[in-house]
């Protein structure tokens, strides 16, 4: 009796101490923060450069990346776990994009990292998130992101690379309009980078480079170049810049009268510059892309997407770079829901296993180089819009997602 009611006073003592600990576990700092931990949002981090020649394309990545949060919230996010955006203007500076990187994971403490419009950029970016140990998810083109001395495995790529846009343009290209070539390149990675794609893909079909004149970022006047191009005679000349330097040597190249003569290509035909510049400049040209709205007429991923796009920002289409914006930022959250985790190691490898189709059709990261294996299409400027203004382009062709387009594991330094 004496041990029972003994037992009694234990159990409830020991009931009394362990409800104090909890009222006190319950009210005490510790339990506030972990609380806030398992509440706190999932920081996705976007460095682009929202000034400069590039802003147009810039601020329709951060609409698009807008759309993916959105969905993923509205999804229930990670076990409850909500998601946002921080942007940053990395101004189009290698140097401003590491300051606004740095400060991201820093200060923000972000998650991952999607972002950059710029070879040159996305590698200044790369370079602190694969010190840091953070996944980061580039959304403009490079080829030396890929390679093993560039490489890190907290980095993908959800771009195209060079070598694999340049190179289907050139495949449809070459064949059908000649073998003499003329670049007007701009002088940085990414002018470099799509050169050597058309040359790699010009060896196939004996293609011979007449000249390659290479000019600033920035350029306004192309009046002094054109000229040499002209006296040289080229079957197709290869306008291998981006953004506003495109935009004003198509039209310096309509107004010297080069189309009569040659065939202009450009491995990247933006939707937003040809908005901007209207038909006339870019009246058969051809050149390559990522994505295009109009696929949507036979793409239920794409059209989903475009829906998506269209309700959130006034009617709006998204654009191709926009588009990147869109997979950068789905493709990480995906994994991490795949995943059930932040944990890096397990969203990387959640990441890798991925076979998706967000907007575009069928893609997959390959494992060497954490390279999008996916499609390229072909796009020639419409003169006529029939549903619409945003009606620019007519898709001529589909390089359809294959491994072999890209650059070799092994050619790129990646050990077998």
């Amino acid at each position: 009796m004496t041990k029972r009611n003994g037992s009694k006073l234990i159990s409830r003592r020991r009931l009394l101490t362990t409800a104090s600990a909890g009222a006190v576990l319950a009210a005490s700092p510790f339990r506030i923060n972990l609380l806030q931990a398992q509440e706190a949002t999932i920081k996705v981090g976007f460095p682009v450069p929202l000034t400069g020649p590039y802003g147009t394309e810039a601020q329709d990545q951060v609409r698009a990346a807008q759309v993916a949060i959105e969905e993923f919230n509205e999804g229930g996010g990670l076990n409850g776990r909500k998601a946002e955006l921080l942007v940053r203007d990395d101004k189009l500076n290698p140097g401003e994009a590491a300051t606004r990187t740095l400060e991201l994971i820093e200060k923000e403490k972000v998650n991952f990292v999607v972002g950059s419009l710029s070879a040159a950029v996305q590698l200044a970016v790369n370079n602190i998130t694969k010190e840091r140990k953070v996944i980061f998810n580039s959304i403009s083109q490079s080829d030396t992101i890929n390679e093993a001395s560039d490489f890190s495995r907290y980095t993908f790529h959800e771009a195209l690379n060079p070598h694999l846009t340049a190179g289907a343009v050139g495949r449809y290209a070459f064949p059908k309009f000649g073998k003499k070539v003329a670049f007007l390149t701009a002088d940085y990675a990414y002018g470099h980078e799509m050169v050597r794609g058309f040359q790699a893909a010009g060896k196939a079909f004996g293609v011979e480079t007449l000249v390659d004149i290479r000019h600033p970022l920035g350029m306004t006047d192309f009046s002094a170049l054109l000229p040499r191009i002209q006296a040289l005679k080229p079957d197709i000349l290869c306008i291998s810049n981006f953004g506003r330097d495109q935009q004003i040597a198509l039209k310096q190249a309509t107004d010297f009268g080069m189309k009569k003569s040659m065939k202009i290509v450009a491995p990247v035909l933006l939707y937003t510059g040809r908005v901007a510049a209207g038909a006339q400049a870019f009246d058969g040209v051809i050149g390559g892309t990522s994505y295009y709205w109009g696929i949507e007429d036979k793409i239920a991923s794409a059209k989903a997407f475009n829906d998506r796009f269209r309700k959130m920002h006034s009617g709006k289409v998204p654009s191709d770079y926009g588009a990147l914006g869109y997979g950068g930022v789905r493709t990480l959250l995906e994994g991490a829901k795949a995943a059930g985790s932040l944990d890096p190691d397990k969203v990387i490898e959640a990441v890798e296993a991925l076979k998706y189709d967000y907007y575009k059709g069928p893609q997959y990261y390959r494992k060497c180089d954490h390279q999008s294996v996916q499609s390229v299409l072909i796009i020639e400027s419409k003169a006529t819009p029939q549903k619409g203004d945003a009606d620019v382009f007519n898709v001529i062709e589909t390089e359809a997602p294959n491994d072999a387009n890209l650059r070799s594991c092994e050619a790129l330094g990646h050990k077998a």
